[in-house]
């Protein structure tokens, strides 16, 4: 499989994906997702460079956000001051489902983020979605803590502050790494 930055071209799968998602997650209980995300949100993260895609042939089979910026309200002046990265929309078609992509993606992230100088790998997961909680737990994340105060980037309340992170680190995820490599950070030492 390779991975790629996505392109202008993607945002009509970026955004089917999430809608698969969110049907996949209503069917387990879950309200994750049940809010559409901005079209032109998204578009601003493609045409930014911050949005990868997981492509096995001509299929895409997942995609991760991977940016520098914090969502705003989220973590404490000090923990910005420290060299970061964060995880956003990991996303892994149903079809793909169990075979360890979403793991596969973010030791990518973690590498991709070691590489341009981040000490974490952070990431907000839904407040009330524990089995994803547990997943990212299970994946080497610490919690840090819950924010529920604020509102979310598509409006209505924050619903994603269960906050996490692990050591940026190299990793051997096994895809074909089509993408740029990463910029350093400002804060890398």
């Amino acid at each position: 499989m390779i991975i790629t930055p996505a392109e202008p071209q993607d945002l009509s799968k970026l955004l089917s994906f999430r809608q698969e998602a969110a049907a996949w997650l209503r069917g387990l209980g879950s309200d994750q997702w049940s809010r559409p995300y901005p079209a032109d949100k998204l578009s601003a993260t493609i045409e930014a460079g911050t949005v990868f895609m997981l492509r096995d042939g001509r299929t895409t089979a997942g995609t991760i956000t991977l940016t520098a910026d914090a969502e705003d309200g989220l973590w404490t002046s000090e923990e910005l001051a420290e060299p970061s990265m964060f995880v956003n929309k990991l996303t892994v078609a149903r079809a793909y489902a169990g075979q360890n992509l979403g793991g596969r993606l973010l030791d990518w992230a973690g590498d991709r983020a070691h590489r341009a100088g981040a000490q974490w790998l952070r990431l907000d997961a839904w407040t009330t979605n524990e089995a994803l909680q547990r997943y990212y737990l299970e994946q080497g994340f610490t919690h840090v803590r819950t924010v529920r105060e604020g509102v979310a980037v598509n409006g209505g309340p924050r619903v994603s502050g269960w906050l996490a992170q692990r050591t940026a680190r190299p990793a051997d995820d096994g895809f074909t790494d089509r993408t740029p490599a990463p910029a350093r950070l400002p804060l890398a030492a």
